[in-house]
């Protein structure tokens, strides 16, 4: 593993395919400054490669992807280095949410909290059959917020609303059946659910994936109608690659 910092490890393969595993934040991977800003950076850097296919993102242990953020640094917070803390994690989010190529939760153990709104920025999440999932902001005083915003339009209203306001866990069956994970693996089959997944999106042209992604983004915030129109240019500007032409014709060269 290439350590970009002391929070961000990386490894490679000759696929394109990137692990970045959040490093040095204890053994259930807890948020605080030093690693917000370190697995932040070390996205940013990545984001600028445009032979990275897929990004996995992944804890340095098998208890947590991130458990949450750091409660004893959020103890001693004021109104203002709350707002400069929370925008920080915005950013790490926005980050993740951004990435040009399709990013992969690797999720075992627990993910609570600022973890959650990570993986939900993430565009699929791969849970282990005993991990645990929750928000337990309001128990100790403070709201779920940022891209916990996400989470009405990946589980709906009620969910969410169950999940914020209650601050209960919910189990991993339980997060398969309303969508808040798209795979939950089989015991000892975490990272066989991971490759299955990466291969399925290396079946795919990669500019393809990452035109679509954005496209994603876009549909998120923009009225149908704009969203259906706005897609015309981004279809035609994908005949200015090879994929179209490339890939098409392996398709019906395997169908004679």
């Amino acid at each position: 593993m290439h350590m970009l910092n002391p929070c961000c490890g990386i490894d490679r393969d000759p696929r394109g395919v990137v692990r970045l595993t959040i490093c040095n934040a204890g053994s259930l991977n807890i948020l605080g400054s030093a690693a917000i800003n370190g697995v932040r950076e070390g996205l940013e850097r990545l984001a600028a490669e445009p032979q990275i296919r897929v990004l996995i993102i992944a804890g340095q242990s098998e208890k947590s992807m991130i458990g949450g953020a750091d409660i004893k640094e959020m103890a001693k917070l004021d109104q203002a280095s709350a707002e400069k803390f929370i925008t920080g994690l915005r950013d790490l989010c926005e980050a993740v949410r951004t990435f040009p190529s399709p990013v992969i939760a690797r999720m075992p153990g627990w993910c609570l909290g600022g973890g959650l709104e990570v993986a939900a920025a993430c565009d699929f999440r791969i849970a282990a059959h005993d991990a645990r999932f929750g928000m337990p902001e309001v128990r100790v005083g403070i709201p779920s917020v940022i891209h916990a915003a996400l989470l009405p339009r990946l589980i709906g209203w009620g969910r969410a609303r169950w999940l914020v306001m209650t601050a209960e866990n919910i189990d991993a069956p339980t997060a398969l059946s309303w969508g808040l994970v798209d795979v939950v693996a089989p015991e000892g089959g975490l990272d066989g659910a991971v490759e299955k997944t990466v291969k399925a999106l290396l079946e795919c042209g990669p500019e393809a994936l990452r035109s679509q992604k954005a496209l994603l983004r876009q549909w998120e915030e923009l009225p149908l109608t704009e969203s259906v129109n706005l897609s015309i240019g981004v279809f035609g500007r994908s005949f200015l690659t090879d994929e179209p032409k490339r890939l098409m014709q392996g398709f019906i060269d395997r169908k004679r």
